[in-house]
């Protein structure tokens, strides 16, 4: 494929109207803007070209029908005007039916069609064309208010960097696919694809993570990474299984941000999509060589109860001992976490799970305990140690900062954690758990350490209502290894 122009860009004349006297338009800026950083990320300046005549009633005119069978890329720019537009839907038309012609809209899994949403409409209201594609969000909607506020300089600093933020995003990819092009028409093809990385499947989420989903997808572009799902999925119940059972086949492991809202439901199924992409997921997981990671912000709060029944089902899944781990951490963890995995090899296809709790030692594990309960603590302590455990204390002497030094080399190292409910309160406990999840802050490379706590020494009315999702609580009257099984079969497992 040879092109005259790299890109083309499909718009209607209304949305180029600026909203101050004697402003420029915002399709003149996206222009100028996307022409500039296209430029610098290949080291030549682009083709960019769009029709600055276009009022919406002008008769189409057939060198424009020439013209677009020799360009690379369409940009797209949706709005209320553009799904209106007799013009735009010809632009459309004549694109696809050239870039057919040519082997496809799609190239390497790439469409050559970019979707950019000035303004919002309904996903139904899109040409039939782009309703699969994924879209570049230029507006933000008040959470507030419902309002939206199109990503314009004339809203504020912080509209203006969430637009220079989106318009990086896109001219990132239109890059890459200009190069992939640029390499066929080559022959180059070859040693380029090479050298890419492999897929990483990051699950769609709702909308209140949808700025950390974009963080994330960008960081793991900006690496080499392939990330799916590339499109739009379907609404039907069936038709989604299908397309994401279709990516998940394709990667070594899958990202699920989990938030506050449920989430949508597709028609004719009866499970959000978070809960739908997390079973297929687990699905993939039984072929072996895949990891899932699900991520919930610390210190979430959630009102829908549906939501809720959910994020405690995963915290409880017996599922995630395999292959799997549930952070609840700072955000800048997370990705930490999700580079410290993909730098690893993939892993070979893994063991079953077996219920029998084995008897022999493997490991270090982390007993967190106040000092009154030390003498009640030695009981555990000796007998994990006879069952080949290499067994850490925190230290009590000191000042603050070797104490607390300790305390997070022990976590960073551990591959099991006992918190010890004594002479402490519920509060303390709650603390204990926060900083075993913020362990990868501390360095930590592996998955999450197995926890359980265990309720010891004086029987008192807080101790016997505690309850947690977080981990296996112990109601400990006396000392029984046996209680302890069940979490040292965790961690071998």
């Amino acid at each position: 494929m040879s092109f005259d122009c790299d890109a083309f860009i499909s718009y209607c004349h209304i949305d180029n109207v600026g909203l101050v006297d004697g402003s420029k338009g915002w399709i003149t800026n996206l222009h100028r803007a996307l022409e500039i950083r296209v430029g610098q990320l290949l080291g030549e300046k682009p083709e960019i070209w769009r029709d600055p005549k276009l009022t919406g009633n002008d008769v189409f005119e057939n060198t424009l029908v020439e013209q677009l069978k020799r360009v690379a890329v369409l940009v797209t720019i949706i709005s209320p005007r553009y799904v209106k537009s007799e013009w735009t839907r010809r632009e459309l038309v004549e694109f696809w039916k050239a870039a057919e012609a040519q082997g496809g809209v799609t190239f390497h899994d790439k469409a050559r069609i970019f979707k950019v949403l000035k303004t919002p409409i309904p996903r139904e209201m899109d040409p039939p064309e782009l309703q699969p594609l994924l879209g570049y969000e230029f507006f933000q909607i008040d959470p507030n208010s419902g309002r939206v506020r199109e990503l314009d300089e004339i809203f504020g600093t912080e509209a203006q960097r969430d637009f220079w933020m989106k318009l990086d995003d896109l001219a990132h990819d239109i890059a890459a696919l200009l190069e992939l092009l640029q390499n066929e028409s080559s022959n180059a093809m070859p040693g380029l694809q090479g050298s890419r990385k492999e897929a990483v499947f990051l699950a769609e989420t709702t909308a209140d993570l949808k700025d950390q989903r974009e963080a994330i997808r960008r960081d793991l572009q900006q690496h080499g990474y392939t990330v799916l799902p590339a499109r739009g999925l379907p609404f039907i119940a069936s038709e989604m299984k299908t397309s994401l059972e279709e990516d998940l086949a394709q990667c070594r492991m899958s990202i699920h941000l989990v938030g506050k809202n449920y989430g949508f439901i597709p028609e004719g199924g009866s499970a959000s999509l978070l809960e739908i992409q997390n079973e297929l997921a687990i699905e993939r997981g039984k072929q072996g060589g895949f990891e899932r990671l699900l991520w919930i912000p610390a210190g979430l709060s959630i009102e829908d109860e549906r939501q809720l029944k959910v994020v405690n089902q995963l915290r409880m899944d017996p599922r995630m001992l395999a292959g799997a781990d549930l952070l609840e951490t700072l955000f800048e963890d997370l990705r930490t976490v999700i580079h410290d995995r993909l730098r690893d090899e993939p892993k070979i296809p893994q063991q079953k799970y077996s219920a029998e709790p084995a008897t022999e030692g493997r490991g270090q594990i982390y007993l967190i305990y106040d000092q009154r309960d030390a003498a009640i603590v030695s009981q555990y302590a000796d007998a994990l140690f006879n069952k080949g455990f290499e067994v850490l204390h925190p230290t009590f002497e000191g000042d603050e900062a070797e104490v607390r030094q300790c305390h997070e080399e022990n976590l960073r190292v551990c591959q099991g954690v006992l918190i010890f409910f004594g002479s402490t309160n519920e509060g303390w406990v709650r603390r204990k758990l926060r900083e075993v999840q913020k362990s990868v802050g501390y360095g930590r490379t592996g998955p999450l350490p197995v926890v359980t706590i265990s309720c010891v020494g004086i029987k008192n009315s807080e101790k016997e209502r505690f309850r947690t999702h977080e981990a296996p609580v112990l109601q400990m009257e006396e000392f029984s290894f046996d209680s302890l099984l069940p979490f040292i079969s965790r961690i071998q497992t």
